[in-house]
């Protein structure tokens, strides 16, 4: 069978040039939550090296979206310095996507300005602070902010939105009866907690006319017991779906519960808090160093760990969708495309290489990234920008010993 990696494929009303897309995986770039030369420059890499179209990752669409410091806020003041970096992707010849959505409940007052605020009120014990529940109001007043959103992406020249409802994100927290125990219209049954989501859904697409595309993560599973299961996340698929979208990214997992779901292995825990601020996060270094593994525990990692639940959800839908997940090989890629899905996210083998994809089409079949998920470019990038570990000079010996031993047992 020949190849699809290599054609054009239209998504809604633009055309890729192949069916590979640079997942949105968090760059923390945007010193000031505003776009960098580092921003620009790693994402005209990746434009340059082959891929599909880019994806600008987690671009919180109001101020109390913000988690960290260098993530991206959509604001107009920053719409001509996006528009250079959508300008530098074009000159590529790549498409450029945004992602959009809100972190809810994980960020701290110090962060986003204010209370952070969920579907529900308590305690977020990564920040650690207080958490108040969204007023139907604002709940109303968040749904304008993302459509006001998109239409600063298009001003700022993307081709493409995609709108984060997984992870344990805002929209997510509203899905999940894990963090939503709301008893008003949006909280309960599961129809009430999919209202928020529609409701986001139905203006951004509003917004986006006829000239954006636009499409949606969502988790096929939360990763934990009291979280969303596979069948009430194909019923939260099918309602997008309805919504008119032009395609679904399928992902799993929950940042604050089954965070190594969304990228599998384990997380290097000696980077996380050799990297972390210790006046800052003090409690946060002392409780890793501690129950480190416990709160995050591992996860194993395969190549493409989400294909067998992806494929299940492919035969319950008919819009396109999109497979990320442990993509580092040529061979696996065209499984993937073979099994139905239209196109292919990856990162991983996007920051150990940019060129990966222009490597792969100049190569056969048998290409595969060096990429060996020691998940070094993760545990730094939650305090640092996010960079693969050959790329680092002077790496302190501890932390290459980790590395080491990480590879050594995949």
């Amino acid at each position: 069978m020949e190849s699809k990696l290599f054609t054009p494929y239209k998504l809604g009303p633009i055309e890729l040039r192949n069916r590979t897309i640079r997942s949105a995986a968090f760059e923390n770039m945007a010193y000031g939550n505003r776009p960098s030369q580092d921003l620009y420059d790693y994402h005209t890499a990746v434009a340059r090296g082959g891929v599909g179209m880019t994806t600008v990752a987690y671009c919180a669409v109001n101020k109390s979206g913000v988690s960290f410091d260098g993530q991206l806020w959509m604001r107009e003041e920053i719409i001509p310095e996006l528009k250079r970096l959508t300008d530098g992707i074009h000159a590529e010849g790549a498409k450029a996507s945004i992602q959009l959505g809100h972190c809810g409940n994980m960020t701290h007052r110090h962060t986003c300005g204010c209370m952070p605020v969920g579907a529900s009120g308590g305690f977020n014990l990564y920040s650690p602070t207080f958490v108040r529940a969204l007023k139907e109001h604002e709940i109303e007043e968040l749904v304008r902010d993302f459509g006001r959103a998109v239409n600063m992406c298009r001003e700022a020249g993307f081709d493409c939105v995609e709108i984060h409802a997984g992870h344990g994100y805002l929209i997510s927290q509203f899905l999940s009866p894990y963090t939503n125990k709301r008893k008003d219209k949006y909280g309960g049954s599961l129809e009430n907690r999919m209202r928020f989501m529609k409701m986001v859904l139905h203006e951004v697409m509003r917004c986006a006319g006829d000239d954006i595309a636009v499409v949606v993560k969502t988790n096929m599973y939360d990763g934990f017991k009291s979280g969303m299961q596979e069948e009430e996340c194909l019923t939260v698929a099918k309602e997008i779906e309805k919504c008119g979208v032009h395609a679904i990214v399928l992902s799993a997992g929950f940042v604050s519960k089954a965070p190594m779901h969304v990228m599998r292995g384990a997380m290097p825990l000696k980077t996380l808090r050799y990297y972390m601020n210790p006046w800052r996060y003090w409690w946060l270094k002392l409780g890793i160093a501690m129950v480190g593994r416990l709160m995050i525990p591992t996860v194993p990692f395969k190549e493409a760990y989400f294909l067998d639940t992806a494929k299940h959800f492919r035969a319950a839908l008919k819009l396109p969708l999109i497979y990320v997940g442990g993509l580092v090989s040529r061979k696996k890629i065209d499984e993937v495309l073979d099994s139905g899905f239209e196109l292919v996210q990856m990162a991983r083998a996007l920051v150990h290489d940019t060129d990966f994809v222009n490597k792969m089409k100049a190569a056969d079949e048998t290409y595969r990234s060096g990429c060996k998920h020691s998940n070094y470019c993760i545990g730094r990038m939650y305090t640092l920008e996010m960079r693969c570990h050959h790329c680092v000079a002077n790496m302190p010996k501890s932390l290459q010993k980790e590395i080491d031993e990480a590879e050594a047992n995949l």
